[in-house]
């Protein structure tokens, strides 16, 4: 049998869930994720557990939030002051916004909190401080 090795191209089927067993993605009803193995196309915990995976295999890879999307940093959220967001901007803490920063990119946000004067912005990537877990499945090597 072929082992997954640096630069073959995988094609996995995958379920990815959180610690409470939320199911935050999946390729259940597409067709399966390709990539690179070892470009940097996927995250690096996940990368690093499917090496020397054969076709047909299964495996659950658990990554810990250093080795996915990096741990929560506090310094990714900012307050503003309620009274600056225009009327038609929703403001429920969940909501995801795009905002431009100062040099004019844009980035999404999600409103993490929200008080009588002050509307918290957090950009962070939603899984960021979560280790996920991976159910995957090798169905071929390219």
């Amino acid at each position: 049998m072929t082992q997954a090795k640096q630069g073959d191209t995988l094609h996995l089927h995958y379920k990815g869930t959180l610690d409470d067993g939320t199911v935050f993605d999946s390729s259940e009803g597409r067709d399966p994720l390709s990539f690179e193995l070892g470009a940097g196309q996927i995250i690096p915990g996940l990368e690093a557990g499917l090496t020397d995976m054969e076709v047909g295999e299964k495996r659950t890879v658990r990554v810990e939030a250093a080795d996915a999307y990096g741990e929560h940093d506090p310094g990714q959220v900012q307050a503003m002051p309620l009274a600056s967001v225009p009327d038609h901007i929703p403001t429920e803490v969940g909501t995801p916004l795009e905002v431009q920063t100062q040099n004019g990119q844009s980035v999404t946000v999600v409103v993490a909190d929200k008080t009588e004067d002050e509307l918290f912005l957090d950009a962070n990537h939603p899984l960021a401080g979560k280790a996920l877990t991976f159910d995957v499945e090798l169905v071929a090597i390219a």
